[in-house]
């Protein structure tokens, strides 16, 4: 079963739907040659004139390594941007609601606070997957508009169950918006191949995790051409860059160095993880799709801090997993100092640790 047949376009906001909007200079005229007199632009310097609003050759190159349309492609800054974005295309304010799955990546909920929207938390299994039980009655309520599921979730690191998302894919009668940002670590497929499927699917991506590119603030995000119509038609006229575009582009061009930089970190998780297991103060390893591994502690926030004593960053998410650190995978040598660090503290902080 598939949603092809669902009319998305009744999700949008009334006043979305009729809004007028921006026409740029760049819009009017789309070509690159000529005596340029229209944007009130200063004729003087090297990044004097406004970027492509539509960032029509990153998204080429992006389409030809990641295989979707370009017509179907938004790209943002940050991912973050689409999250805001869709709360303010579906949502109306103090009226509509959306869906998270917690533990997950906070900026939903920070967004939904922002656009006035309530956010619905369901808590995650003990395996960190949705209880499909819980998730089931809001299915088929109009109020709910929007569902976040983050797939490898963070801070977990796991993928969600595909049967559980092709469910609340065929059923739910609101817009689901798959956050895939760290989907590059994973072995398994991006959804990205059944976006045609499915028209109430945005896939979120991104730049910064997999690519290496999150100074430059590039975020990604997958639909239909009938939604990206209206993400086109409320975003900020230039939200990119050229020189954020251009060196992107040229990072991209690097398709080798990405996949050794990709295969170095996947076998540095590993052996990470198989030297945290060996430690004595190590509860749990949980599993990972992505660059980091959640790992349970005898005492996490002591260890936090006797890390930070050392100098070692970790992120600390024992407020949303019981004792836990979130630990990123690094170069090998920041690893082995991490691993040292923490075999130190195994052996010193004995008596506080456990």
């Amino acid at each position: 079963m598939s949603r092809v047949n669902l009319n998305v376009s009744k999700l949008v906001r009334a006043n979305i739907a009729k809004l007028s909007p921006y026409t740029s200079a760049r819009d009017e005229y789309k070509g690159d040659k000529g005596v340029f007199l229209d944007a009130n632009e200063n004729p003087f310097g090297t990044v004097n004139r406004y970027p492509d609003p539509y960032q029509n050759r990153l998204k080429e190159v992006i389409s030809e390594i990641k295989g979707g349309s370009v017509k179907e492609l938004f790209l943002g800054n940050g991912s973050d941007e689409a999250i805001d974005l869709a709360f303010r295309i579906f949502c109306e304010p103090n009226m509509n609601k959306a869906i998270v799955f917690t533990p997950t990546y906070g900026m939903y909920e920070v967004y939904a606070n922002v656009n006035a929207v309530e956010l619905i938390t369901i808590p995650l299994n003990s395996e960190f997957q949705i209880d499909t039980k819980i998730v089931e009655p809001y299915l088929k309520d109009e109020a709910v508009k929007l569902m976040f599921i983050c797939s490898p979730n963070n801070p977990t690191g796991n993928l969600i169950n595909r049967e559980t998302i092709t469910r609340i894919l065929e059923q739910f009668k609101g817009i689901v918006i798959l956050d895939e940002a760290y989907i590059d670590f994973s072995k398994e497929a991006s959804w990205l191949a059944a976006l045609a499927q499915y028209p109430n699917l945005i896939i979120l991506q991104t730049l910064s995790k997999g690519w290496g590119m999150a100074g430059l603030r590039i975020g990604l995000a997958w639909m239909s051409e009938e939604l990206l119509y209206f993400f086109n038609k409320v975003k900020s006229p230039y939200n990119l860059s050229s020189i954020n575009q251009e060196q992107a582009i040229e990072i991209l061009r690097d398709s080798d160095g990405f996949d050794q930089r990709i295969a170095l970190l996947l076998s540095e998780k590993e052996r990470v993880r198989n030297a945290l297991m060996n430690l004595s103060i190590t509860q749990v390893v949980y599993p990972s799709d992505a660059n980091y591994l959640l790992v349970k502690f005898n005492n996490a926030n002591q260890l936090y801090e006797e890390l930070i004593n050392r100098q070692i960053i970790v992120r600390n998410r024992s407020k949303v997993v019981d004792n836990t650190l979130r630990i990123s995978i690094g170069l090998p040598e920041e690893n082995n100092q991490l691993l040292t660090a923490l075999k130190a503290i195994t052996s010193e902080k004995e008596s506080i640790i456990y």
